[in-house]
């Protein structure tokens, strides 16, 4: 089943913020992706985050973009079939988990 693609307002920002070709493979990688945006465990996709160091990512999944170092952090909303995108940058010393987890505090 495919779900609808929805942006974060910041998310959308961190998308535009990079240039043409890696926007280009983010783009490619969220539509593949929103196929089937399940964790890997249930035959989908995403990989699924937890709880590392200080930040709690529980219940959320990423995409790789492994030749660019970028990462896409999600959350499914399964009753209304959303992949709603939190975050997307590059993983320098997992501070694009750090962004996720701050952005999950402001909701």
């Amino acid at each position: 089943m495919k779900y609808v693609v929805k942006y974060s307002p910041l998310a959308l920002k961190d998308l535009y913020k990079l240039d043409n070709s890696c926007r280009q493979l983010v783009l490619k990688a969220i539509k593949k992706v929103s196929q089937n945006p399940l964790p890997d465990y249930e035959g989908g996709y995403g990989k699924p985050l937890g709880r590392k160091g200080n930040t709690d990512l529980t219940g959320y999944l990423k995409i790789k973009i492994r030749n660019k170092g970028i990462r896409v952090v999600y959350k499914l909303i399964r009753v209304d079939s959303i992949m709603y995108i939190i975050v997307i940058g590059t993983r320098q010393d997992n501070e694009v988990y750090e962004f996720a987890a701050r952005r999950n505090r402001i909701k």
